[in-house]
């Protein structure tokens, strides 16, 4: 067994756990380590201490639990192993900067902890050619766009250390707010859109600042523009296309896009000793029959 299997098998027992008491003896049995070795090498491969970890899987989960707004946020805390209101309101607010009272109000998109997919850092494939990674399917092909394609919506900026790395970083979702917004006030200009597509381009402007710009938008298909609309060109040209196909669209837009993230641009694109320039695009697909499916759009680069 690989080590890096070892450790996948502890987070799939935490994740089936996570509502008990787990103590670093029972996982480090379940890797076949010592506990010394499988803390030292969890720390290495996850980048967080077992403890950490369990902590954030933790405040990730129950914002579900506090969506569904039937639960008394004290019995929520009690159920995911928070010792009291205070603990579980002074952790959830260091991770997302707002209180579980302040949350279930307002209900903002927020940047949670994902469970790594471990598999996909050791597991390289070449240009149009499946991988199979937990409940996903993804594939990396290059394409050319002939003409521009231009769509209408609305862009922030966003700081890049509260949202990067992706599935790492917590707080609230600059980017997943600015779609929700779009979703929102859409159909007051959806005669300027064409439905089939939509996109969120993310772009530097002045990374001195540690901020980049994200647009989120859709196909345009009509003729003029509202003043209050922002424009983007998905420029014609050669891309690196990551295509992603998930269970649900919940999943789609939040694990999958992360993991496949994390592969392209951590294994995939230095692997074949590629960069991307300061540019990338998530596009949406509709009208697809059931499948959930989307494509993160890279233009490649060679490294130096």
């Amino acid at each position: 067994m690989h080590a890096w299997e070892a450790i996948q098998k502890t987070l799939d027992y935490m994740e089936a756990h996570i509502k008990e008491d787990i103590n670093a003896e029972t996982l480090s049995d379940i890797a076949g380590l010592s506990p010394f070795y499988f803390q030292r090498l969890f720390k290495r491969l996850i980048n967080k201490t077992v403890q950490e970890y369990i902590k954030l899987r933790r405040l990730a989960l129950v914002t579900a639990e506090l969506d569904k707004g039937d639960m008394r946020i004290l019995d929520i805390a009690l159920e995911y192993g928070f010792s009291s209101h205070a603990n579980f309101t002074r952790a959830f607010k260091t991770a997302y900067g707002l209180t579980p009272e302040e949350y279930r109000d307002t209900r903002p998109l927020l940047n949670t902890f994902i469970k790594p997919e471990i598999s996909m850092v050791y597991t390289m494939i070449d240009e149009g050619v499946p991988l199979l990674a937990g409940n996903m399917v993804l594939e990396i092909n290059r394409r050319t766009l002939d003409y521009p394609e231009v769509y209408l919506g609305f862009e922030t900026k966003v700081k890049i250390e509260g949202q990067i790395p992706a599935g790492e970083s917590t707080g609230v979702d600059i980017p997943g707010q600015l779609w929700k917004r779009y979703h929102k006030e859409k159909e007051a200009f959806a005669d300027y859109l064409n439905p089939e597509a939509e996109l969120g381009m993310s772009y530097m402007q002045e990374p001195r600042k540690g901020e980049f710009t994200y647009f989120a938008g859709g196909l345009a298909g009509g003729a003029g523009m509202p003043e209050a609309l922002a424009k983007q060109e998905l420029p014609a040209g050669e891309y690196l296309v990551c295509s992603i196909e998930a269970e649900s669209f919940e999943a789609l837009v939040t694990t999958a896009l992360d993991q496949a993230g994390k592969y392209l641009f951590g294994t995939w694109l230095p692997h074949h000793k590629l960069a991307t320039k300061p540019f990338s695009a998530e596009k949406y697909y509709k009208n697809m029959d059931g499948i959930h499916y989307m494509e993160i759009w890279v233009i490649p680069a060679e490294t130096e």
